[in-house]
């Protein structure tokens, strides 16, 4: 078949750019992968499953499915996913099992701790966990006139360092990806400014904090900005390598379609890199959190970094421990959300 003429005297119009059919086509590529995992899936639980009242799908050349009973009346319907009813209680046996094991390994943790303290016999080396907990009905109330620790109560504490990390992380994670998106687009850039975003991120958080000091005195700006130089890094590496590895193919497809570089960051890109992005500030609040105390050594009272290290000062080890674990407990808070955040945002990951 010869293919068409283009007729003399005629101009076609510039084809504009538009996301829809290139969205469409990535949809559609990603929704047959997710179905052949699916239907992948589906197989080999049909297989381990009993085999009274199963189906056994079979095709042929007109690709029509016809239902075969295996050793029982014919089935007429099942649950709306597909999968067998047996495989439900297998998923609740190991999440029962996990949940039990983490439960049991509380008081196990506890037992040791307190075997360790009695060993030690000094609770200025090895405080009880009687001794933390007293320390924690303590700071959490006021007693004989006393309000917490240091006028502030130990939610007050946690609460202005919670303040001070999501401030400068967020300065940092938006400097960070900008940056990182500069560095994977333009090579001559990443050939000059990636050296330093490495200096910057094998600098440890006190080697410039004093400096910080000399520039913005000892209110919250110099806190703000360590926490914000320390979850920079992290996002602009992470940023940066995932835009610099985005799939080839889509890129010129986009291309082709008449996409502007623009178009194609926003679109294409961008969407194939928020994976390793949220990697990088999981990581980037990470690296803020645990520079929270370093932030907090100068006028950081009230703050949980300035408490832990003025009670480090007189010796008061339940109340340094006492701090560990609110840090580390809303740590494990924050990356769970942040863990959340990724599943319901970023659907897509792991099946590319």
């Amino acid at each position: 078949m010869r293919p068409a003429r283009r007729r003399p005297g005629v101009v076609r119009p510039a084809r504009r750019w538009s996301s829809g059919p290139l969205r469409l086509s990535i949809t559609r590529i990603f929704g047959r992968k997710c179905l052949c995992l699916w239907h992948r899936g589906r197989s080999r639980a049909a297989r381990r499953a009993p085999t009274f009242g199963a189906t056994t799908v079979t095709s042929s050349t007109s690709n029509s499915l016809s239902p075969a009973p295996v050793g029982g009346p014919p089935v007429t319907g099942g649950p709306a996913d597909g999968a067998p009813a047996s495989a439900t209680p297998v998923w609740r046996g190991r999440g029962t099992r996990r949940i039990g094991v983490r439960v049991l390994s509380l008081p196990a943790l506890l037992a040791l701790w307190q075997l360790a303290a009695a060993a030690a016999g000094n609770p200025s080396f090895v405080p009880a966990p009687r001794a933390v907990w007293d320390q924690l009905v303590l700071l959490s109330t006021t007693h004989d006139g006393v309000r917490g620790y240091s006028g502030h109560l130990l939610a007050e504490h946690l609460g202005i360092s919670l303040r001070r990390i999501l401030i400068g992380s967020a300065l940092g994670v938006a400097a960070g990806l900008v940056l990182g998106v500069v560095l994977g687009t333009a090579p001559w850039i990443r050939l000059v400014a990636e050296p330093v975003v490495t200096f910057v991120r094998a600098l440890p958080p006190l080697a410039y904090f004093s400096l910080l000091i000399i520039w913005f005195g000892i209110d919250e700006t110099p806190k703000l900005w360590l926490l914000a130089i320390a979850a920079l890094p992290p996002v602009a590496v992470a940023t940066a390598a995932a835009v610099h590895g985005a799939p080839t193919g889509l890129v010129e497809a986009a291309r082709a379609l008449g996409a502007s570089r623009w178009n194609v960051i926003r679109d294409v890109v961008l969407p194939s890199a928020l994976p390793e992005i949220f990697t990088g500030v999981r990581l980037a609040v990470g690296v803020a959190y645990s520079s929270v105390v370093a932030a907090e050594t100068v006028n950081g009272v009230p703050g949980i970094g300035g408490m832990v290290r003025d009670a480090q000062r007189y010796l008061q080890t339940d109340v340094v421990v006492l701090g560990l674990l609110a840090i580390g407990l809303s740590g494990l808070l924050i990356d769970g959300l942040l863990r959340a955040a990724e599943t319901r945002l970023i659907p897509w990951r792991g099946r590319t």
